[in-house]
C-alpha cells in the first residue's frame, strides 16, 4: 500500500522547525481521509519532503509519538495509531499549522452557509465591507460523537466564492482558506474567555442553559493586513485545554 501523503509546509525560520513540522503532520493525520494508508514515509523521505535535516524530522516524530498519534517500529516503519485523536493540548509558538492542528481530527457537519450584513462584534473587524458570507459547523468527538464545539466563521464574500463547503467537513477554515484559496496569511489574532451558553449553544453542545463555556475568536490577516475570516467557536468547557508557551529566546 501506498505510504501516507502528508500536507506541504512553507517554513517559518523565526519558529522551531521540529515544532512547526510536527504540528503540520498533526494536522495531516487527525484530517487524513478513512481510506488513507496509516503507513508513513520513512524519515528520510520525510525530511525531504519538509526540506529539514532527518535530525530535525525525528525530533518531530519523537513529539506525535509522545501523543500516541503515530508508534514507530524498528525495521517495519512508522504508522498512524488507527485511533489516533486529538489528545494533548497543542503549544502555540505563533504557528498557522498549530492552530489547524488544534482544530482538526473532530467529525465536522456544516450547518449551512449564508450572506449577512455586517453588525455586532463584525463592525471594527470588517470597518469597509458591508457583507460577509457566514458559515456555521457543528463539530463532534471522533470518539464518543458528542458535540464538543460549534463555529461561525465570517469570511469577505470574494472569497467565499471559492470555498466549497464540502472541504469544511474535512479541514478547518484556516487551512481552506491557506490552502486552497490561497490566501497568504501574515497572522491570527487568538482570543478564549469564559462565557454562559446561550440558548442555541446549549441546544447544539447538549449543555445546560447558562452552563460554562469557552469562546474563543481568532482574527486571521493577509499579508495586506487586511482581515480575511474571523472565527468564533464555542467550546464545551469539558472538552478544550489552551496551552500558550512563550519563549524567552
Amino acid at each position: 500500500m501506498t505510504a501516507f501523503a502528508p500536507d506541504s509546509l512553507v517554513l517559518n525560520r523565526k519558529l522551531p522547525l521540529w515544532y512547526q513540522v510536527s504540528q503540520s503532520l498533526r494536522a495531516s493525520i487527525l484530517g487524513r481521509t478513512p481510506d488513507a494508508s496509516l503507513r508513513l514515509p520513512t524519515e528520510e523521505q520525510l525530511a525531504e519532503h519538509y526540506g529539514v535535516s532527518v535530525l530535525t524530522m525525528r525530533q518531530a516524530l519523537k513529539e506525535l509519538e509522545g501523543e500516541g498519534l503515530i508508534s514507530r517500529h524498528r525495521r517495519r516503519g512508522t504508522f498512524i495509531e488507527p485511533g489516533a485523536r486529538r489528545g494533548a493540548p497543542v503549544r502555540l509558538l505563533g504557528s498557522v499549522d498549530a492552530i489547524v492542528a488544534q482544530q482538526s481530527g473532530e467529525r465536522t457537519t456544516v450547518l449551512g452557509h449564508s450572506r449577512e450584513l455586517v453588525a455586532g462584534d463584525l463592525l471594527e473587524h470588517f470597518p469597509d465591507t458591508a457583507e460577509v458570507v457566514t458559515y456555521r459547523r457543528l463539530r463532534h468527538d471522533s470518539q464518543s460523537g458528542e458535540p464538543s464545539n460549534w463555529a461561525e466563521n465570517a469570511v469577505l464574500p470574494e472569497l467565499a466564492s471559492a470555498i466549497d463547503p464540502a472541504d469544511l467537513e474535512r479541514w478547518p477554515m484556516t487551512k481552506v482558506i491557506r490552502d486552497i484559496v490561497g490566501v497568504r496569511i501574515s497572522r491570527i489574532t487568538d482570543t478564549v474567555e469564559a462565557r454562559l451558553a446561550d440558548p442555541e449553544t446549549a441546544e447544539l453542545l447538549h449543555v445546560p442553559l447558562l452552563s460554562p463555556i469557552l469562546h474563543y475568536t481568532g482574527v486571521t490577516y493577509d499579508e495586506d493586513g487586511r482581515v480575511v475570516d474571523v472565527a468564533r467557536i464555542r467550546y464545551r468547557g469539558d472538552r478544550f485545554s489552551f496551552t500558550v508557551t512563550v519563549d524567552a529566546t
